[in-house]
């Protein structure tokens, strides 16, 4: 007889829903950073944000000392990996990409990673059952639509400054930070659910500790290349027009939405299946979106309301495909 496949508690789906959305209104800070500071590099922003992550991580790795002493070198490893794709990528091409393209694009671009998860999850066989490509198409179509009617609107603002080639450099960027930030949460979800004697906390703390030396070292190297080639904008002062305003900024979303956001993450990947964790993605999208909108001090136009509808409503769709597995026969 067919059996279905066995689903998490609903308390636990309960709590991991609730920690996606807290991550995602943390995350969503982040999209905030390049619109407050235009003048900053995108290796700034992202070395910077990452440094004060690191070092807001290290009294708590003190606290956790004896957890962390018992993971393993391939743990470390695989801690330095995502750092690397799920901060420094990421962040480096989703900067830039928002300088370039402004906030709506490259977020809604952003927005799809609920369905690419779940595409390449599927493909690489990772989570809790596969599911049937059909189920997913009325999700995709839904969420291109929704980029359809964004890119009109933001086309037809574009015609008038002439500065196409910067829009299509940005969306190109967001391609390669939605590609790193597919890459990072199925890996990330697949060692938490092989090390369950780990805390999500523990496992937060040791990706700030893996991040440190390596936002040190590209924060310096970044300076000093601004210092080399005569950059005016840091002239006077090493960190750049407005240093209290970057430093603060760095601070808020290194602490905000990389360690306290990683923890939630954390928490939301332990308790809900991977291909429905992908789906909760949606929370940062519209946390971004409402962030950006206030700093842009203006509301959605009717391509971009119907835009980001569209999406919600493509990813509601694609959550109620993915949180019901196929029968599977025994």
């Amino acid at each position: 007889m067919p059996r279905m496949a066995s689903q998490n508690p609903p308390a636990h789906l309960t709590v991991g829903i609730g920690a996606a959305l807290g991550a995602g209104l943390m995350w969503g800070l982040v999209f905030v950073a390049p619109l407050l500071l235009p003048d900053y590099p995108a290796t700034l922003l992202s070395f910077g944000r990452y440094l004060a992550f690191g070092l807001i991580t290290l009294p708590i790795a003190w606290w956790q000392r004896d957890a962390l002493r018992a993971l393993t070198p391939a743990d470390w490893w695989l801690a330095t990996k995502l750092s690397i794709a799920g901060n420094f990528i990421y962040y480096l091409a989703l900067s830039a990409s928002i300088q370039l393209a402004g906030a709506p694009l490259p977020t809604l671009i952003i927005g799809t990673l609920p369905v690419v998860i779940a595409v390449t999850s599927n493909l690489l066989s990772v989570g809790e059952h596969r599911f049937s490509w059909g189920r997913l198409l009325p999700s995709l179509l839904l969420i291109a639509a929704g980029l359809l009617c964004v890119n009109a609107d933001q086309m037809a603002r574009l015609r008038a400054d002439g500065s196409l080639s910067a829009y299509a450099s940005g969306a190109l960027l967001a391609l390669v930070a939605n590609a790193a930030w597919t890459w990072y949460p199925i890996h990330n979800a697949r060692w938490l659910n092989a090390h369950r004697q780990h805390t999500s906390t523990t496992w937060a703390t040791a990706q700030g500790i893996a991040t440190l030396p390596i936002a040190a070292v590209g924060l310096a190297l970044s300076l000093s290349w601004l210092r080399a080639t005569g950059d005016a904008r840091f002239a006077q002062s090493l960190s750049g027009p407005e240093p209290l305003k970057f430093w603060l900024l760095m601070i808020s979303i290194g602490f905000c939405a990389s360690w306290l956001g990683t923890i939630l993450w954390n928490i939301a990947s332990k308790n809900t299946p991977t291909a429905l964790t992908g789906q909760l993605i949606v929370f940062e999208t519209l946390a971004a979106l409402a962030y950006a909108y206030l700093v842009y001090q203006r509301t959605p136009s009717a391509y971009e309301m119907a835009g980001i509808a569209l999406l919600v409503l493509g990813v509601l769709v694609g959550v109620r495909a993915l949180s019901r597995p196929a029968p599977r026969m025994e």
